[in-house]
């Protein structure tokens, strides 16, 4: 037999669990909830009828939901005696309440305030993910859940996030709320936020320094096999070499062939106006990223940064040889029209791929050999040139 203290824990570690508060907050099938308080045995009720008594007179003073009663003959009774059998809790209050926790009352209350201000996409993180809002005031929450439901894809149009004023939010805003905002983003567009960054999703000026792996891909050009530099570091440092190859993602870097003079730049997303500086303009530069909208667009801000760059392995005919069995649905497209920076080509390119199912081919799952050739091809092209 359980007292309503015991089964106030059992409630309050099924609210720590976050599936079981997603299922009994956001779904009224989940209700009600009964509980098994179970009768006292036999052996109990003969030796210890004290004990019965006050475990009877606990449940007749619950207030909080129904308790149901039921009729019990015992052998060393007289006649049968009203035991507590069940407990039937009909809403979220009723389990809040039942838990009796100021702490968990708090957060319900919270919850509820947060949820009604929210639209529907965001109920489930919301309510799972409590950190996420925890320590943050409930308005700056909301303004949050109502800035996730303006912004787009590509929506900062080349800006820095403080100047968006158009949305309503200081300048400091974004880089208080920035967890919080791109989960709810992701929520939106199917985790795009958290695989490109948010600064990326939303095309967004990099203002603060982006870590990128530095990689020589001949031995013995640079000190170190590989190193990380910040993109502020990497505009005001001239490289050994004669070339520079940037590539989309780290991941390729098992990919990427030995190149006399050639230094590689892996990771630098959208933030590539380093490329820009001075000291790059006597090299030869080359950009390969995945071939999809990000991708493009990526290169044509590299272009725009440095117009004699050259993409590799970036074409259709790649596309069409590869996308069959390893391209996938690109969750976000970057923009509807054709980013400035592109050739002819590269935009008529871009404009396929936004036409497509399958619109999104990741550089990593090019066959390595062929990446290997296209890199060396080049690189040799670059020398004789």
């Amino acid at each position: 037999m359980k007292s309503p203290l015991e089964l106030g824990h059992k409630l309050a570690r099924q609210w720590q669990q976050s599936s079981t508060r997603v299922a009994r907050l956001l779904n009224p099938g989940s209700w009600p909830q009964r509980l098994s308080i179970g009768k006292p045995s036999a052996g109990v009720f003969a030796q210890s009828p004290q004990r019965v008594l006050q475990h009877v007179q606990r449940w007749r003073e619950v207030k909080v939901g129904t308790v149901e009663w039921a009729r019990v003959s015992y052998r060393a009774g007289l006649e049968p005696v009203s035991i507590p059998l069940r407990w039937q809790l009909r809403n979220p209050s009723e389990w809040v309440a039942a838990i009796g926790d100021a702490q968990v009352s708090h957060e319900y209350a919270r919850l509820e305030y947060l949820v009604a201000h929210a639209d529907s996409t965001f109920h489930s993180l919301l309510v799972a993910q409590r950190s996420l809002w925890m320590a943050k005031p409930c308005e700056e929450v909301v303004a949050t859940l109502r800035l996730a439901m303006q912004l787009s894809p590509g929506c900062a149009s080349g800006r820095p996030l403080r100047l968006l004023a158009e949305h309503g939010v200081d300048t400091k805003f974004f880089e208080r709320h920035s967890a919080l905002l791109s989960r709810l983003l992701d929520e939106r567009f199917e985790g795009a936020v958290s695989e490109q960054g948010l600064t990326t999703f939303l095309d967004a000026l990099e203002e603060s320094s982006h870590w990128v792996l530095v990689v020589p891909l001949e031995p013995g050009l640079l000190p170190f096999r590989r190193l990380r530099l910040t993109t502020a570091e990497l505009a005001q440092t001239p490289l050994p070499g004669t070339r520079i190859l940037v590539v989309e993602n780290e991941q390729c870097l098992h990919l990427l062939p030995e190149v006399p003079g050639t230094v590689a730049i892996l990771g630098a997303g959208l933030d590539v106006q380093w490329l820009g500086a001075a000291h790059f303009a006597d090299k030869c530069i080359g950009y390969w990223g995945d071939l999809d909208s990000w991708g493009l667009l990526m290169l044509a801000r590299a272009r725009l940064s440095r117009p004699g760059i050259e993409a590799l392995l970036m074409h259709k005919a790649v596309f069409e040889q590869h996308g069959a069995l390893n391209a996938v649905i690109e969750p976000v497209r970057a923009q509807a029209t054709t980013p400035d920076g592109l050739l002819e080509d590269e935009g008529a390119f871009y404009q396929f791929l936004l036409q497509q199912t399958r619109g999104r081919l990741e550089q990593e799952y090019l066959p390595k050999g062929e990446v290997a050739f296209a890199i060396s091809e080049w690189a040799g092209h670059q020398g004789r040139s």
